[in-house]
């Protein structure tokens, strides 16, 4: 506040200025942006080149990615089994259809780095493609169900088609919007930003999908088939309108002609010159690793709690509360963190720790009957995901910000990208398969008097949960090594030090 002085002097020269109220004004100014900056969430991410309010309404584009995830994974997935009678495993088919799309995540990022639209645009086009097909998705996919539960006109083999194509585009619009827009938003913001950025679209995703699981919960609670329709043709609509308003002046446009541009190698080529790069294998394979050992527990997390511990459905949803506020948490620690120049790879590291620990919280709840332990566990879940991805992320971006691959972050960012989506889906499904095999066995005996439990299925994906999460350890270590080279006073390495904890 050195310059008040000067300023409170200079206003008191001036004839008739109330001098007194505006260097007020000042300091009030002053204070409330010292405050913001350091007290609330993501204010830093701000930049000139990328101001608060601009970002927030570029990050609109993750709230529709996370509305469609709900309905997908969660509304609908309940809807069709319970309340329209369908089969849980054609359920569990169709919603895993949009997995299909995830290793292609990588090719559009790269396409989306170098596209010479007519109209000047490289990541726009992607974004409003991917609009159109989320949007397309959702609009004929009610009525789809409806056809093919007999609640419709028509066969219903024709609704079955127009469920695994609604499906199939909202799967690849998420994605390639996703991907796209991921890319745009650090191409905008300096590259100091990049992991605050990052992390605020992150936590715009997490709160879309709370928020809309909120409401479209609250609004199914009385089922009938016209309000199924009216709800997801509106999330349809909502999608539209959120993404053009995120789209809204963003990318500058390249006015040169598209001849005059300069010709570009093919995604071979890009893509040999990416995976030679000493550390990004191993980085794919940590992400590969860590996203299945924190997804995996995904839809089991509140059954074990409603049925090894005994918790009501209130009670158990909380978890779910818990497990959110720790991914903001971590969500807000990373960007800080890296904000400050951490290390991105030895924060993946911490949140893999994080997690090994969240995991055996988890595990000893059962037989303890302790829910708060079962809490502090579902709560460092979360906080150890929101670690591992914004740091991983980082360090894949790093990767496009050498001389070979200038340019390319959509490349990196939709390698990232296909590896966390396929791994955690087919985590995911793993996971529960295994959990019904290994209790189904152990229920029955065949497994020892001991272990005669539900909660032995539960255990068993957990126990190889921190499994993964040591695996992952293993393949961060040496990433964090290249970068962080600890040696004690005598000049011998001491091989903890080389421990990402």
């Amino acid at each position: 506040m050195s310059y008040l002085p000067a300023l409170k002097a200079s206003l008191a020269r001036q004839p008739g200025a109330p001098a007194a109220g505006r260097i007020e004004s000042l300091k009030t100014g002053a204070f409330w942006n010292r405050v913001g900056t350091r007290f609330l969430p993501f204010a830093d991410a701000a930049t000139a080149e990328l101001p608060l309010g601009r970002l927030l309404r570029l990050s609109l584009f993750q709230v529709s990615v996370g509305m469609a995830a709900v309905l997908l994974t969660g509304t609908l997935n309940r809807v069709m089994i319970v309340e329209l009678g369908m089969s849980a495993s054609l359920v569990a088919l169709m919603v895993s259809l949009p997995l299909l799309f995830a290793p292609l995540r990588t090719l559009i990022g790269f396409k989306s780095d170098h596209h010479a639209s007519l109209l000047g645009w490289k990541r726009v086009p992607y974004i409003w493609f991917g609009t159109l097909m989320q949007f397309g998705g959702l609009a004929i996919l009610p009525f789809a169900l409806l056809v093919m539960t007999g609640g419709g006109r028509g066969p219903a083999f024709v609704g079955e088609l127009g469920a695994v194509a609604a499906f199939l585009l909202v799967g690849a619009g998420m994605h390639t919007t996703q991907t796209a827009g991921l890319a745009l938003a650090t191409d905008l913001a300096p590259d100091d930003a990049r992991p605050r950025v990052v992390a605020l679209l992150y936590v715009m995703l997490l709160i879309g999908t709370m928020i809309s699981a909120l409401v479209i919960g609250r609004l199914l609670a009385d089922f009938t088939p016209t309000k199924l329709v009216q709800i997801v043709q509106s999330a349809a609509a909502l999608t539209m309108v959120l993404n053009v308003i995120a789209l809204w002046k963003q990318e500058p446009r390249d006015r040169r002609p598209r001849a005059s541009r300069e010709a570009q190698p093919s995604f071979s080529e890009v893509w040999a010159i990416f995976i030679a790069r000493p550390k990004t294998m191993r980085l794919l394979v940590s992400v590969g690793l860590g996203a299945a050992a924190f997804t995996m527990q995904d839809v089991l997390l509140e059954p074990y709690g409603g049925q090894v511990l005994g918790l009501s459905v209130g009670a158990t949803t909380s978890l779910t509360a818990l497990w959110a506020v720790g991914m903001l948490a971590g969500f807000a620690y990373a960007a800080r963190r890296l904000g400050d120049g951490a290390e991105p790879h030895r924060l993946a590291g911490f949140g893999g720790v994080a997690g090994i620990g969240a995991f055996l919280l988890v595990l000893f709840a059962g037989p303890l009957r302790s829910v708060p332990l079962l809490e502090l566990g579902a709560t460092l879940i979360g906080l150890g995901g929101g670690l591992f991805s914004v740091g991983t992320l980082t360090a894949a971006m790093a990767i496009s910000d050498t001389e070979e691959l200038e340019g390319r972050t959509g490349l990196a960012l939709g390698a990232w990208g296909a590896v966390q989506a396929t791994c955690a889906g087919l985590a995911i499904a793993i996971g529960a398969f295994a959990r019904d095999l290994v209790s189904s066995a152990a229920v029955s005996g065949r497994l020892g008097h001991t272990l005669a439990d539900a909660s032995t299925g539960y255990a068993f994906v957990y126990s190889f949960e921190i499994l993964l999460l040591l695996a992952t350890l293993v393949a961060l270590g040496p990433l964090v090594r290249s970068d962080h080279r600890h040696t004690v006073p005598g000049g011998t390495r001491f091989g903890l030090t080389e421990f990402p904890i």
